[in-house]
């Protein structure tokens, strides 16, 4: 695992990149913000959505909403970068739409679109 340390509109980001998956469950999703709030002193956060287990974007299985919900809880913002023109899932789709209206979890195209999220005021 990488961390790059961006600074955007004087908002300190770290970009998460990795050879493989990152998180694959809530304990590996608090266990890389403990590591980037250590190396990075930041509690933003971006990366490709290839770091998450694929089960991640599989509304049902309850991944997403239980990884999520520690970034929300322990005070972090992350903004997941990708390509989802793949998926065909409505409820996908909508759950995307509804993260990016909100202030704290983004799905944005690419990093400077994540970063563009992550620094805009709330």
């Amino acid at each position: 695992m990488q961390i790059e340390k961006i600074t955007e509109n004087g908002v300190e980001i770290a970009h998460v990149t990795a050879d493989g998956v990152l998180i694959t469950d809530a304990q590996t999703a608090v266990d890389l913000m403990m590591t980037v709030k250590y190396e990075a002193g930041t509690k933003n956060i971006i990366l490709a959505k290839e770091l998450l287990a694929d089960k991640f974007f599989i509304l049902s299985s309850g991944l997403a909403g239980e990884i999520l919900q520690k970034f929300v809880n322990y005070g972090f913002r992350i903004a997941i970068y990708g390509d989802y023109s793949s998926y065909t899932s409505k409820p996908l789709k909508a759950f995307i739409y509804e993260s990016n209206k909100g202030n704290d979890v983004f799905f944005t195209d690419d990093v400077k679109s994540a970063a563009a999220k992550l620094t805009r005021s709330i």
